[in-house]
């Protein structure tokens, strides 16, 4: 999976995850710098199950659990 393809497939997954606009939620990453790890930390996070990450989007973001 490429560096784009797995950034788009967290941020339509996070945005699903806590019900909010993929638009929304590419802001939400891009404001807190969620974009840029995604990048610089592909090779760690790319072989992470979708509900750790999701797991991680939250504490990283301070979220409760959704």
């Amino acid at each position: 999976m490429s560096i784009l393809s797995f950034k788009a497939f967290c941020i339509e997954y996070y945005a699903e995850h806590i019900a909010m606009g993929s638009a929304e939620t590419y802001r939400l990453f891009q404001k807190n710098g969620l974009l840029e790890m995604l990048d610089t930390d592909y090779e760690d996070l790319h072989g992470m199950s979708w509900e750790y990450l999701m797991q991680f989007f939250d504490e990283y973001l301070g979220r409760e659990a959704v």
